[in-house]
């Protein structure tokens, strides 16, 4: 089986050359796979399965036309696009997933997960998530209209980027001691993750193993990619034309 592992393209009408490079990956590799696992923020944004946004609305029907061939697709919560919900999974024939996930493939086992969780350094950040994440929250935000959600998507990707360009680097990467402590629960070897921007292979050794850390790229020059075969896990950037 071959899976192929992305996340953080952060789709927005803004970046339309993200999307035509996403859709057209999904056309031309995703749908050679087995399954394609999206570790979160596709979206720069996402307000809700009632979105009326027509440039996602083109990605809910390439990811469709992706399914419909018969390929898995596997989604899973960002910090950006928490909000996908049945009607989405629906819409797109895809499943969610419980971040972290385990997964074997080939009789190899990882766990995915969309990585902001590990980046406990930045208490600020990780106060807000518990409070995005909480059901009665995301019932009373989706209960207003769709303008209203608008307007304070606006308002949280300023917060948002405020945030980051006050903080240390440091504190937006993964936190040493939050990755041991998965690797020691999850009882794995390999953990893949997005969320920080930082791709790349990273070895490590807990508890006297050696463990193995992959981080997928965000798509904002170029693309990101993880295959998973009975080969092993490559990463992989994929240049735009």
């Amino acid at each position: 089986m071959t899976a192929l592992v992305v996340s953080d393209l952060h789709l927005d009408g803004a970046r339309p050359e993200i999307a035509r490079q996403f859709t057209g990956f999904l056309a031309a590799q995703a749908c050679a796979a087995r399954a394609l696992y999206i570790l979160g923020d596709l979206f720069e944004v996402w307000i809700g399965d009632d979105d009326p946004d027509p440039h996602k609305r083109e990605v809910v029907a390439a990811l469709r036309a992706l399914t419909a061939t018969g390929v898995a697709l596997y989604l899973m919560h960002g910090n950006r696009d928490f909000l996908l919900g049945e009607r989405f999974c629906e819409e797109t024939g895809g499943i969610l997933l419980t971040d972290p996930t385990i997964v074997e493939i080939d009789g190899q086992r990882a766990l995915l997960t969309h990585g902001d969780a590990l980046c406990t350094d930045d208490v600020p950040y990780q106060r807000l998530r518990a409070l995005v994440r909480d059901p009665a929250w995301q019932a009373q935000f989706l209960a207003l209209s769709v303008a209203q959600r608008q307007a304070l998507a606006v308002e949280a990707r300023a917060g948002s980027k405020a945030h980051t360009a006050g903080q240390p680097p440091m504190l937006m990467d993964v936190n040493a001691a939050a990755v041991a402590a998965v690797f020691r629960d999850a009882g794995v070897d390999t953990l893949v993750h997005g969320h920080t921007h930082r791709p790349g292979v990273y070895p490590s050794m807990v508890d006297g193993r050696p463990r193995t850390r992959i981080v997928t790229g965000d798509w904002y020059t170029q693309g990101s990619v993880l295959r998973w075969d009975a080969a092993g896990l490559v990463l992989a950037g994929l240049p735009r034309a």
